[in-house]
């Protein structure tokens, strides 16, 4: 049974890394001896070591163990082998980039559909979409594909922010730049706000956290979806 959270966010305003996520990666990794930590992406340009070090002490306080990826001769047994994985956020191109060079896209997405708990923050929520094209990251590499695992049947924009109709001088809103995807794809796009993300057990999605998520479906007007609400099975999304 999958067993997925996939987040907007690893941070909110005014809090501790991962800290609105504590009861949530208790429950998802608390039975579990090893979380082992993907750190592609890298925000910021951190190292892979300096990331994991973050993760590690935030998942001390839940008293789960982490691994980073990066450490392992063999990261595709790594996963084959592993309990469970997290996800960080950053650059969604580069992470997108090193999980296809190293042939690992297709092994975490088998491993996580047996059901290994899988948390993903930021880029690493982009990654369970069916592609990253609705990122909001700069293409500072260019990846082999922009195919990701699917984990989901669509796509995600997380840290989603509303349009302000009182700063017209703003630029471009995200809105705009998921209306301009639809017009070259009809996959569904979850506008996910910071404070929410997606809950996956078994065939079961919803939405859970603080806030409302904005659903974008080629052809029609976005519509709001409500924290709580059960989104649909896997096997029969209608967005």
């Amino acid at each position: 049974m999958k067993n997925i959270v996939l987040a907007s966010t690893s941070t909110l305003y005014g809090e501790a890394y991962l800290a609105y996520l504590a009861p949530v990666i208790r429950e998802l990794f608390g039975n579990k001896p090893e979380v082992i930590f993907i750190p592609y992406a890298r925000p910021g340009g951190i190292s892979h070591d300096d990331y994991t070090a973050r993760v590690s002490t935030a998942f001390a306080d839940f008293g789960v163990p982490v691994r980073g990826l990066h450490t392992f001769p063999d990261p595709q047994q790594a996963l084959r082998e592993g309990h469970a994985f997290f996800t960080g956020g950053g650059n969604t191109f580069l992470l997108v980039k090193q999980l296809h060079e190293l042939h690992l896209m297709d092994v975490l997405k088998q491993e996580v559909e047996k059901g290994k708990p899988y948390l993903g923050t930021s880029a690493g929520s982009n990654i369970g979409g069916i592609n990253m094209q609705t990122t909001n990251d700069m293409p500072i590499v260019y990846p082999s594909s922009f195919r990701t695992m699917g984990l989901v049947p669509f796509n995600l924009n997380p840290h989603y922010l509303d349009p302000i109709p009182s700063l017209p001088h703003m630029g471009e809103t995200r809105e705009t730049r998921i209306f301009e995807f639809h017009t070259q794809q009809n996959t569904p796009v979850i506008g996910l706000r910071e404070g929410s993300w997606i809950r996956v057990k078994g065939d079961v999605i919803t939405l859970e956290g603080t806030q409302p998520a904005r659903i974008f479906e080629q052809g029609k007007m976005p519509y709001e979806l409500e924290a709580g609400t059960v989104m649909t099975t896997i096997s029969q999304v209608h967005l």
